[in-house]
This record gives C-alpha cells, sequence and structure tokens, in this order.
C-alpha cells in the first residue's frame, strides 16, 4: 500500500480531499487517516514539522501500515533559478544539512555515519523535472546556510522532513517517492513572508498534480 507521510494538516488536506471511505485513527501521537484513493487503498500520516516527527511519520507507515511505497509531498524553498514559484518537482535525492560528522569521520558534509555518500537516492517520477533536495531542522533566511545548501551541497530545494523520510525508508528497505511544490524562492524577499502569500497557490498546484504525483 501507498502511503502519504505529510508534515502539514493543510498540505494533508490536499490528498484528503480526494479520498473515500475514509477512517482516523491517532498513532504515537500522530493522525492517520486510512481509506481509498484513485480505487487504491491509501493512508495518510500527519507527522508534523521537522526531522525526528518525519522520521517517527515514516516509521509507522512501515510498521503499522505496511507501506511498500511511502511518498511525501509539500511545499518547499527554492534554492535557484531552476525552481519556479508554484511548480512540482520530484526529489532524485536528498541529504540532511544539518548532520555532520565531518570533524570526526572526515567525510562530507551530510554523510550519515552508517553511508560513504551524503545524499540518498530516491525513486523518480517521470511526470515531473528532478532536483536535489536539503533537509535541516531549520527555516530561515541564513546566508550562512543559503551558501552551505548551494555552494558545498548544490542542492536545488530545501525542506525540513524529506531527507529524514528517506533515511528510514533506506533502512526498511521501502520504497520512497518525495515531491516538493515550490513555496519561496531564496533571492526573493523574506522567506516566510513568501512562503505565507503562496500557500494557498502551492495548494491548488499539489491538487492538480496528485494523480501524476500517485502514479
Amino acid at each position: 500500500m501507498k502511503v502519504f507521510v505529510i508534515a502539514m494538516a493543510n498540505e494533508a488536506e490536499c490528498v484528503l480531499s480526494e479520498m473515500t471511505d475514509k477512517t482516523e485513527n491517532i498513532i504515537c501521537g500522530k493522525r492517520v487517516i486510512c481509506g481509498t484513493l484513485y480505487k487504491k487503498p491509501t493512508a495518510v500520516v500527519i507527522c508534523g514539522v521537522g526531522k525526528v516527527n518525519a522520521a517517527c511519520g515514516a516509521q509507522i507507515a512501515v510498521d503499522r501500515l505496511s507501506a511498500d511505497c511511502i511518498i511525501n509531498l509539500g511545499v518547499a524553498g527554492g534554492l535557484n533559478g531552476g525552481t519556479e514559484l508554484a511548480k512540482t518537482y520530484s526529489v532524485s535525492s536528498a541529504v540532511q544539512y544539518d548532520f555532520d560528522l565531518t570533524q570526526l569521520n572526515g567525510t562530507e558534509i551530510g554523510t550519515l555515519n552508517e553511508c560513504k555518500e551524503n545524499y540518498l537516492p530516491l525513486s523518480v517520477n517521470g511526470n515531473f523535472p528532478q532536483k536535489k533536495l536539503a533537509t535541516g531542522d531549520r527555516f530561515n533566511d541564513s546566508p550562512k546556510d543559503y551558501a552551505l545548501l548551494t555552494e558545498v551541497l548544490g542542492a536545488d530545494i530545501r525542506d525540513m522532513e524529506g531527507g529524514a523520510i528517506a533515511q528510514v525508508c533506506m533502512h526498511a528497505g521501502v520504497e520512497c517517492r518525495e515531491f516538493k511544490t515550490i513555496s519561496d524562492v531564496a533571492g526573493s524577499g523574506s522567506t516566510t513572508e513568501q512562503f505565507l502569500k503562496n500557500l494557498t497557490l502551492c495548494f491548488n498546484e499539489i491538487k492538480r498534480q496528485l494523480k501524476y504525483i500517485f502514479d
């Protein structure tokens, strides 16, 4: 079964509004909704914002819902001119940019202790352009973070959940697909102001693209 792991309730509503035969439970403090989407059994875990919440939600999907494919979707920030406002991208690989064992292991920033490379590969969807995602527990306009994300890691998009979900799926041996719709673009003013202003635009885009995301 495909299980969506989504941070915010308003992002999840883009999926829930299309589902039928829904039942809801609370598992480990997370809302879990099971039902039918496009005639197939589907579930949604609303995990909350941030990497720990995301990992918890993904593990619920694996252990309690027997997911064979986890889909993470939501809004995210664009980091370069190759990303467009309110456009959806398929994530080809994800890294956690606030994970740093460089001093201890001599590895590139974002490289997990159990890995040799910093970016984790994901399953991609040919319906969307592919981009690289950087995940961290920070929402800011920091020039230092921007330089790390773009000059060191070469990331196209940043969020707060995708890299953690990819890590859980790697260990569980479960397919992971991630889709990010751009709510704000670096260098175009306050990230917070852009994010709040463009949410509705992004949600409408996710709803339009949902059947292609689900393919």
